[in-house]
Formats: structure tokens, sequence, C-alpha cells
């Protein structure tokens, strides 16, 4: 028997929500836009690095990679034309936590876009000349990552946070691991992984609810109802003291981060977290970027930023700075922490900021595949679907009072992770 919800979000976002779960337990739900000719339409997996263990590391990535690599129905090259032919685009990406596998359309191609997903998610073959040519592609992608100071650094700043759970893996893995992996170990994951109460469909734009339901039921239909009893490892919800890591690179700048273990997506505070993070870090109007770039002229890039999980996070704060000026960044960056646990923001400087948030937020409801991967992750994370006129509401609420308190919650800074790339 299906169950179905509705609402509406006519006033802020127009566009109505709903929410099927098939009797297998896979969970469609859709926010229909008439006014548009298009369609994101993703196939999420809540399967991510955090579910691997260390031999592991990296294989749920280079399985998103090799489901590209032909089914029993597709050649690679058919893959690649199916959806391209018809003008649309096809690709994946995975992360902590979740893996999605996504297809953006005109309205009138839904039905192949389905197709095409549920034959990646169900009927890859993982043949080994494939996997053998697509290991050497992921291994440069690592290569790629590690002479890239700034992209590197947050993975080890990840390992530095949670050095004694798989949350500290690279989502990417390791050389050693990727040269390791065979079909089987692929084959194996799918099973323990990819089965239907851990699949949602989410799509958003032009959409029909009721014929994207009966497309799921057909399409999805071979996937496993039963899986292996899985529960995650809970994630460290703080840090019992200070690490400090340095990497030599033969680099001709300084990269650093430094943070701390943050909230989950859960957390009561998590809004006052996001303004807080907004006026400290986001933009060219945060008071990381006045003071560290424009006043003292110490670096190009320099930002702050937080990723909340299921049951934990982080908050960290980059800079990318001359050698000569290491010391002096991270003091500049201690400041601007410490000036929030102890004065109060500003009553200009903070709505200033939640119209910063708010216009970041509508912006984004004029992309279809943002609309999607917001509805996505939502219901991994949620079950539910919040609209967006609830969490301008929640933005606005956020007072002074709550940001400091989160400061003082978080900016200890015998809790805080450094970690430091270094000219050699």
């Amino acid at each position: 028997m299906l169950k179905t919800s509705h609402a509406s979000h006519a006033s802020t976002t127009a566009s109505a929500y709903r929410k099927t779960v098939l009797p297998n337990g896979i969970r469609v739900v859709t926010e229909t836009i008439p006014y548009v000719r298009s369609v994101s339409l993703g196939v999420w997996a809540n399967v991510g690095s955090r579910d691997e263990n260390e031999k592991q590391n990296g294989i749920t990535h280079f399985l998103e990679h090799m489901v590209f690599k032909g089914t029993k129905n597709r050649s690679v090259r058919n893959i690649a034309q199916s959806l391209e032919s018809l003008g649309g685009y096809l690709n994946a990406f995975t992360t902590k936590e979740q893996t999605c596998f996504y297809a953006r359309v005109l309205d009138l191609h839904v039905g192949e876009a389905m197709d095409v997903l549920a034959d990646l998610v169900q009927n890859a073959t993982f043949k080994k000349e494939e996997l053998e040519r697509e290991k050497l592609v992921v291994i440069e992608e690592l290569k790629n990552a590690e002479d890239d100071p700034e992209d590197i650094i947050h993975d080890y700043f990840e390992k530095a946070l949670f050095p004694q759970h798989s949350l500290g893996f690279p989502i990417i893995g390791t050389e050693e691991n990727l040269r390791r992996f065979k079909r089987e170990d692929l084959f194996s994951h799918v099973k323990r992984h990819y089965h239907a109460s851990r699949i949602v469909v989410a799509a958003a734009g032009n959409i029909n609810h009721d014929q994207l339901v009966r497309l799921v039921e057909t399409h999805l239909k071979g996937l496993p109802t039963n899986g292996y009893s899985y529960k995650r490892i809970p994630g460290p919800t703080s840090v019992e003291h200070n690490t400090h890591a340095e990497y030599p690179r033969p680099i001709k700048q300084a990269h650093v981060c430094l943070g701390t273990v943050a909230y989950s997506i859960r957390h009561r505070d998590r809004y006052p977290l996001m303004v807080m993070n907004a006026l400290l870090g986001e933009g060219m109007s945060s008071r990381l970027y006045q003071n560290i770039r424009e006043k003292y002229g110490f670096a190009y890039s320099v930002y702050s930023y937080t990723n909340l999980l299921s049951d934990t996070g982080l908050f960290g704060a980059y800079i990318a700075t001359d050698q000569k000026n290491i010391n002096n960044s991270i003091e500049l960056i201690q400041k601007e922490l410490d000036r929030l646990k102890t004065k109060p923001v500003p009553r200009a400087e903070l709505e200033r900021t939640k119209s910063q948030i708010k216009g970041v937020l509508m912006l984004g409801l004029e992309n279809m595949s943002g609309r999607m991967m917001r509805l996505g992750s939502s219901e991994l994370y949620f079950e539910s679907f919040t609209s967006l006129d609830s969490i301008l509401r929640k933005v606005d609420a956020v007072t002074p009072e709550a940001i400091q308190r989160v400061a003082a919650d978080l900016f200890k800074e015998e809790k805080f992770s450094t970690v430091i790339i270094r000219p050699s």
C-alpha cells in the first residue's frame, strides 16, 4: 500500500511538495514547479565514505565511477549518449554520508532519465578491463587533489578532527586501496548498501508526481527489499584536546585550516551556527575577509565554513598566506572568534547577514538541481521536507545572544585542531 503526503508552499516557492513511500520502502519525493520545462531527477543512496572501514576506504566513490562503465543493458558509450543526445545531463557524486546519481532533462524525457538512472543503480557489470582502467582515472583524480593544497587541506583537517573514526577518511580513498579493489568488492558493497529502504528518488521541476511513482515502481523493482542489518558507528560530538599537524610541500604559499567538531544537522542551534558562519567568513563583507584581507593584506583567500552531518559536524576557517604571516593570520582568526564570544553582534550587522543568507537561499530556488539536492538530502536526514518559508523564519529568529552562546560553546582554543601545509 502506497503512503502519500502532500504539502503546498506557494507563498515563496510557487511549488507543490509530495511524498510517496512505496511498499518496498523506496521513498519518492517531488517538488513540482509548473512554470519550467526541465526536471532534475536524482536517485539517492544512504551510503557514503563514513560507511567504510580502513581497507574499504574509497570504495563508495569508486563504485560511483564504475556504474558509468557499463551495465547489462548499456555500454560506456550508450550511457554517455543516453541523455546527452536528448540535450540532458547525467552525473553523480559521493559525500561522507550519501551517494547521488542524477540527471537533468526536459520534462518530456523524464521516463528516459529514470530508465538510465535505474539501470546504473541496479545493473552495473563492473567488467574487469573497465575496472582496471578506471582505477587509473581515479588515481589521477587523487593526484590532482594532492597537487592542490587548498583542496587537500580539508581532507587533512577532517583526519585531524576525527582520527579514530571513518569520518576522517578521505572520500576518494587511498591509492593503495584503489589498486586493490576487485569486482567482488564492488558487488559486495552494492549488496550491503543498495536496498530499497535506503533509496530516495527526488525530482524537482515540471514533474508529475504520480507519473514518477509509476516509473519508480517499474524501473526500480529489482532492488532488494532486505539488506544487511547495518548501523553507523556514531560520530564524535566533541574534541577532547587540540591537535596540530604540518605537511611540507614544494609550494610558494602556506595553507592553514583550523577549527573544531561542531553540531549535527538536526541540532537546535544549527541556525545560529549558520548565521554566525556567514557573518564570520562567507563573502567579501565577512569579518575575516574585511580584517585579514582588506585591512592587513595577509591573504587572497580566507573564509570559514561548516559541514553538518547526521550526528556530528565541523566548523573550519581557512586561509592561504605567505609563510611569514602564518602565526599572525592564526592570531587574527582567533581574535575574531573571541570577539564573537565576548561581544554581541550589532543588530545592523546581524540583519545584513540574515538578508545575505535569505538572498542566497531564494536565488538557489531558480536552479532545479539545487531544489532536487535539497529535497533528497532533506528526506535522508529528516524524513520530511522543510519549506523555505520555515527556514527563513528560523534564520530571522536568530538573536545576538544565540550567536554568542554558540560561539562560547564551540570556540574553545584548547579544543581546536590546526593543520598547515607549509612551503618546504
